[in-house]
């Protein structure tokens, strides 16, 4: 296959499954009222599908990222698609809340396999200076399969009649692009970078610690995390309730938003953090924490802005949040060895999700009802994203040093 081929093909494969990925994340907010309906269960255990499938894949993403670094990345991740597409089609045989709830927990097991070395396989098949758009074209799968799983959600479920329709539609596509990630050949571990000779777990995690760069960046997208996953969970309510929209004109207008952003600003700004990186090495650190920082005066008008004001604030906070994803996520895997980086992705998403999402949106509803006000809910959300721009700004003094390959 043609050199210049293959990696951008294995980057459409990637990006392909990781838009899948999210839909099947968002598909359950899309249906989550009838799946209530038809189980009878408490708003409390619809909650635990989401919380079951965050714990599985937190816990399953350390076991996966060492497996990474000592075994065929391709083999597990392909292994981790057939686990997550086979138990998202499953749901059509599901007949009761345990057993949706047992899928939903698999299911993350399956995507924690891909999550954590997806990201490792691109940055092989790139060189350092290409590394901030490449995987902003791979992230692209969180803005466009998000607002897409809550579209195939509601559509299929309303056309169908049932809402384990969209979850088949989300699983098929899944088997297909894992057959043809299998024909793709493997990129060299660290070819466009010195590699460090393999160490133990417990000298690799003790390194971790030690690595300025790699904590900054991973604390820095925990609070991005904390404040994006609360959010998103939400900001259709606040429209609803706040904001007098009914509940579909609300998911519709907020998700145009995410996926205009997602595609546009999630391109620039893996762009413009690949040019400034050729001058400064912290570049991808201070691009997105100041974007961070950029973003929290127009949250706070978005939530307290009324009328035609609203819906603008909301377009350039979100533009600012999803600009630095490219950036961030670039930084984090230039902070480690290859030899150590499927670990250390791993790592990164047992943190970003314990400290973050996994948690954030319980605690926006718990001030919520003490407080009786969303708006004051959402400060935690305001604050957290503040903060991940100043870890990110104080981060860039640990960005790391390296030879400048083109290509």
């Amino acid at each position: 296959m043609p050199s210049k081929l293959y990696p951008r093909l294995l980057l459409a494969v990637l990006t392909g499954l990781n838009i899948l990925n999210y839909i099947d994340r968002n598909v359950l907010f899309a249906v989550q009222s009838d799946v209530k309906k038809e189980f009878l269960v408490s708003d409390a255990k619809i909650g635990l599908l989401t919380s079951a499938f965050f714990f599985t894949y937190m816990f399953a993403a350390p076991v996966v990222g060492w497996m990474g670094d000592r075994f065929p990345r391709k083999n597990i991740v392909v292994f981790g698609i057939f686990i997550w597409s086979g138990f998202t089609f499953l749901t059509w045989f599901v007949h009761d809340y345990n057993q949706l709830l047992f899928r939903h927990a698999i299911v993350g097991i399956g995507e924690a396999s891909y999550a954590t070395i997806a990201p490792t396989l691109i940055a092989d098949s790139f060189p350092t200076l290409k590394r901030g758009r490449m995987l902003s074209i791979f992230f692209l799968g969180l803005p466009v399969g998000s607002a897409a799983g809550y579209f195939v959600g509601g559509y299929l479920a309303h056309v169908f009649g049932s809402w384990r329709v969209p979850f088949m539609a989300a699983g098929i596509p899944g088997f297909l692009l894992a057959l043809l990630l299998w024909m793709l050949p493997e990129p060299p571990r660290g070819q466009h970078e010195k590699t460090a000779p393999a160490a133990s777990i417990w000298d690799m995690l003790r390194g971790l610690v030690r690595n300025g760069a790699f904590i900054t960046s991973t604390l820095g997208m925990a609070a991005y995390t904390f404040a994006m996953g609360g959010m998103q969970v939400w900001i259709p309510t606040f429209l609803v309730r706040l904001r007098g929209l009914d509940l579909k004109t609300a998911n519709i207008d907020f998700s145009i938003i995410v996926i205009i952003n997602g595609i546009g600003a999630t391109l620039l700004g893996g762009w413009i953090g690949d040019r400034l990186l050729r001058r400064y090495f912290g570049a991808y650190y201070s691009f997105s924490g100041i974007a961070m920082l950029l973003a929290v005066p127009f949250m706070v008008a978005a939530i307290y802005a009324t009328g035609s004001l609203m819906f603008p604030a909301m377009f350039v906070a979100v533009f600012f949040v999803l600009i630095g994803t490219g950036p961030t996520n670039a930084a984090l895997v230039n902070s480690v060895s290859a030899s150590i980086r499927s670990t250390a992705l791993a790592v990164n998403v047992f943190i970003i999700h314990l400290l973050g999402d996994a948690f954030s949106p319980t605690l926006i509803g718990r001030i919520s009802d003490e407080t009786g006000s969303l708006q004051i809910a959402f400060w935690v959300a305001f604050v957290a994203t503040g903060l991940s721009g100043l870890i990110l700004l104080y981060g860039a003094k640990f960005a790391p040093r390296f030879q400048v390959q083109e290509a």
